[in-house]
């Protein structure tokens, strides 16, 4: 399980290139969950949370408030939540998310993505079984023994705790994320090095040199399209 750690690890580090991009999606889901309930963190938890993500992202403050003042200023735009699945090089599984105000325009997208890096685009479903929602919060500081005695004083029970690089990574439900996070809280602990609910593989598969690089080249591709919010796999990329 830890391993999945290591890819939001690399999306967080991802090349300059990317940086904008990243900001771009957090301000497009921003402005999504501020408008479908009130624009303020405090009375609007979905909003507190995508606040508290962006935050491990190094999201600028400006980006947020610019989202949250278009949310407020009643525009019209709309966005949809959709989900495709599907299979990269070598019978890989990939699950991508995305928000967007033209599903004529992100379907094609996604599929071409796919196809053109050899992949296809599977039915609803067809992935997604073989992926768990899990909540994942990392802080720094603290031993593994530490923060099992922290939780069990919260009564959470969480699916593991491991120790990588300097970080202890809390995996746990997805409805424990905010349990989790007061409870680091409530022992002085307000800065975590990730704070999300991601979907991670039930098994990692590995993949041959010139499989994985057409992978991550089919990655990078969904990525960069501009309507795609996250993408999930099973691919042990490795350090």
């Amino acid at each position: 399980m830890g391993r999945k750690w290591n890819n939001i690890k690399e999306k967080k580090a991802s090349k300059d290139a990317k940086t904008s991009q990243i900001y771009a999606k957090f301000g497009r889901e921003i402005y999504v969950v501020a408008k479908q309930g009130e624009p303020d963190p405090e009375s609007n938890q979905a909003l507190k949370f995508v606040l508290e993500r962006a935050k491990t992202y190094n999201v600028p403050k400006a980006i947020i408030d610019r989202a949250i003042e278009k949310a407020k200023g009643g525009s019209d735009e709309n966005y949809d939540k959709l989900r495709y699945e599907g299979f990269g090089p070598n019978g890989s599984m990939v699950i991508v998310d995305a928000l967007t105000n033209n599903v004529n325009r992100t379907a094609p997208e996604v599929r071409s993505a796919f196809n053109k890096n050899g992949g296809n685009m599977g039915v609803s479903g067809s992935v997604a079984y073989m992926f768990d929602e899990t909540a994942v919060i990392g802080v720094e500081g603290k031993t593994e023994d530490e923060v099992l005695e922290l939780l069990m004083e919260s009564d959470l029970d969480v699916r593991d705790i491991l120790t990588e690089d300097s970080a202890i990574i809390v995996y746990a439900e997805p409805d424990q994320l905010h349990a989790v996070q007061e409870a680091f809280r409530s022992a002085g602990i307000s800065e975590f090095t990730v704070a999300e609910i991601t979907m991670i593989a039930q098994n990692d598969i590995t993949l041959p040199e010139e499989a994985q690089d057409q992978f991550e080249k089919m990655i990078d591709a969904l990525e960069d399209l501009e309507d795609v919010q996250q993408v999930y796999h099973n691919v042990d990329l490795g350090e």
